[in-house]
């Protein structure tokens, strides 16, 4: 796992953390489990956590990830006011990842909109090669103590 923060500014108030894991679909799970840890005590921990989960089974699914040796990566980024995550998969389809309306019957397809819902923006970088998506969550701001 990298820790990668600026260890020069102690008033940095961005920290990252990167950890790539195995394309196996109980990859998942663990890759869950890791961002719950990470986010222990923040108010939208469980919202990054099934963005992680959805974000990581489609690398897994839909792309060489989870084929051979793939992997997938997240990354988290946490301020004081947005949650930044990232996956990105190893490629291998000339389908773009897109949020879709299926229809009661459709056991797919529902993930990134569930995403996108939850986060306030949500974007794709890459190609066939590889792609990352990026969701961003605000954290909420308590009220002023009265």
């Amino acid at each position: 796992m990298r820790d990668i923060n600026n260890a020069r500014d102690p008033t940095y108030t961005v920290r990252v953390w990167a950890l790539t894991f195995s394309g196996r679909p109980e990859e998942v799970g663990r890759a869950r489990r890791w961002t719950l840890d990470i986010l222990d005590g923040c108010a939208r921990a469980d919202d990054a956590a099934l963005i992680v989960s959805e974000l990581g089974a489609n690398a897994v699914v839909h792309t060489d990830s989870g084929r051979g040796p793939g992997t997938f990566e997240v990354s988290l980024a946490r301020s004081d006011h947005v949650i930044t995550i990232s996956v990105t998969d190893c490629g291998g389809t000339t389908t773009a990842p897109r949020v879709e309306c299926p229809d009661e019957e459709a056991t797919h397809g529902r993930g990134l909109g569930m995403v996108a819902v939850l986060a306030a923006d949500v974007w794709v970088d890459g190609d066939h090669d590889s792609r990352t998506i990026t969701a961003e969550l605000p954290i909420p701001t308590s009220p002023p103590a009265p």
